[in-house]
């Protein structure tokens, strides 16, 4: 089939990817504009996992205010090159996960670095709620497994929902920049301040 320019043009506008990936990517869905979104996703995703093993040793360290300086965050986001931390598109990565720190406050970045006595500990309460709920024991630990992916979900940064796209994780939408981007892409560290935060629990004990 014929793939007009504009169509072309269109999913450009969306994807930021290039013009013989979006004309590749249309003429595989059959001219459909949003199974293109999805193709080129998919293809970013996948290229974006053979990157992973390659250093990031370059980057930036982007920072978010927010509520009249009552929270604020700092994020260090890592890149292969300096030219690709200079870019627009890195740049507003960076300033997007900020906000999502800021938005959703995340405690860890990904799930290894949830100490093993934490994850021990909400699976015994977990445990403990599935069996006072009267579950039976064959489902006990499918229960407590899923109940954990929920607990990986709402702490860790990168398994976090992406605040600006519903259904898509932040790893994903970092992965999908990375494809764009042409290089590996790694969240390196943040923290999240505010204020008064902690204090109240000092002044109740």
């Amino acid at each position: 089939m014929t793939i007009s320019a504009s169509l072309v043009k269109e999913l450009r506008d969306k994807t930021g990817a290039g013009f013989m990936d979006c004309k590749d990517a249309l003429a595989q869905c059959g001219g459909d504009a949003e199974k293109a979104v999805d193709y080129l996703r998919k293809k970013g995703l996948s290229a974006a996992a053979k990157r992973a093993g390659r250093e990031a040793a370059e980057g930036i360290v982007g920072s978010y205010i927010h509520m009249g300086g009552k929270i604020g965050v700092i994020v260090e986001v890592n890149c292969e090159t300096d030219f690709v931390a200079r870019t627009d598109d890195f740049k507003e990565l960076v300033s997007d996960l900020a906000m999502q720190v800021a938005a959703a406050k995340p405690v860890y970045t990904r799930r290894d670095e949830v100490p093993a006595q934490l994850v021990e500990k909400e699976k015994e309460i977990y445990r403990a709620q599935a069996l006072e709920s009267g579950k039976p024991q064959n489902v006990l630990e499918k229960i407590v497994d899923g109940k954990m992916e929920k607990f990986f979900q709402q702490v860790c940064l990168e398994e976090q929902e992406y605040i600006r796209e519903s259904g898509v994780s932040v790893l994903d939408h970092v992965k999908s920049v990375a494809g764009k981007l042409g290089e590996n892409v790694v969240v390196g560290r943040f923290a999240r301040f505010e204020i008064g935060e902690g204090r109240e629990k000092e002044a109740a004990c």
